[in-house]
Order: C-alpha cells, then structure tokens, then sequence
C-alpha cells in the first residue's frame, strides 16, 4: 500500500525556494525533513504525513502554492510487495494433490479403454463376429443383384407379348429393372435403419 509520494522537479523548485526564504520560519522538524528529501538520490519520496505537515503549514501562513501544485508531477511510490517463502509442506501437499488429480483425470479418459483387446490380435469369436458381417453384406449385394437381373429378364421376355421392337422391350424391361431395384434398395435401408437403432 502506498505511503509516500515520488516527487518531480516541481516540488524541489519550489521547496528549494522555500527553504531559501528567509523570512519563512518553517518549524525545525518540517525544515530537517524537507532538506533530507532534497538530499536523497533520485527518486525522491515525500511521506504522507510530512505531506500532511507542510500542507497544515502552507494553509496557515497563506502561501501562494498549494500541495497539489507541488505534487503535480509526481507520483505515488507503491512499494515493492516482497512476498513471504512458501511453506515445503504446503508445497509437496500441492504437489500431491495436483498428482491426484492428473491421476483422476487420466483414468476418467482412458476408463473405457481394454488393454487386453489392444494386446492381443483377436479371437476366433472376434474372427467369426466379423465373417458374419462379411456374409451378410455379400449376400445382400448378391441377392439385390440377382432381383434386378431377375426383373429385367421378366420385363425383356415378357414385353414381347406387348412390342414387337426390341428397343422398347429393352426400355420397358429398364423401367422394370429400377422400379425393381429402387424397392429393394428402400427396403435394405429401412432393414438397416432397424438394425442401427436396436441398442
């Protein structure tokens, strides 16, 4: 906390033409003190309470200059703040603490992590699990195929009976392909939407 202020050429001016003043009769402590702040080395520091005194002063014998003039290009002096040594206890009990709490932290994000399925290559049921999934895509592919082939064939043989051009055999039996396909497709996705929504 502040207790004095740092003092600028102003105040050494005017101060320094005060105490030269013969006819000022200064009080003896108000003058030692004045003429020990003009003796310091830079920065120069004005305490409060001979602040206060000279202030007091100026005021009764009516000076032409105020404290705030004299102040006007200084500042307040705020202390170095020197800080007490830390306590070691307190230090390794923070310590300990921080290392716990890293711990916590650590094991919260790595709790639904299986070293064991990390070390190994995988088993047969791992293996078997994945065969499975295989097949089941392979037989959907197979089976979504084999139906649009199927529906072209049908729709090719039996617009025959309706056209007598190939052109549009092929065309109706196109049309019918994908109508075909486009069913099939609707009814995978919503197979596998149920799949995927199954917890």
């Amino acid at each position: 906390m502040a207790s004095a202020f740092v003092v600028g050429g102003k105040f050494r001016n005017k101060v320094t033409e005060l105490l030269e003043n013969t006819d000022s009769c200064l009080p003896k402590r108000l003058r030692g003190e004045l003429e020990e702040i003009l003796g310091e080395p830079e920065p120069r520091t004005l305490s409060f309470s001979t602040a206060r005194t000279l202030k007091q002063y100026l005021q009764d014998k009516g000076h032409p200059f105020y404290l705030h003039e004299l102040l006007e290009d200084g500042s307040l002096h705020l202390p170095e703040v020197v800080k007490p040594p830390r306590n070691p206890e307190l230090v390794a009990r923070l310590e300990r603490i921080k290392a716990k709490l890293a711990n916590e932290e650590y094991s919260r994000i790595t709790r639904n992590v299986n070293t064991q399925e990390i070390c190994r290559k995988g088993t047969l049921a791992d293996f078997g699990r994945e065969v499975r999934s295989v097949k089941a895509v392979v037989a959907t592919v197979f089976n979504f195929l084999v139906t649009v082939v199927a529906a072209f064939a049908c729709s090719y043989m039996g617009s025959q009976y309706l056209f007598t051009d190939t052109g549009a055999r092929v065309i109706a039996a196109v049309i019918a392909a994908s109508v075909v396909g486009l069913a099939e497709l609707y009814v995978l996705v919503r197979t596998m939407e149920g799949e995927l929504g199954e917890p």
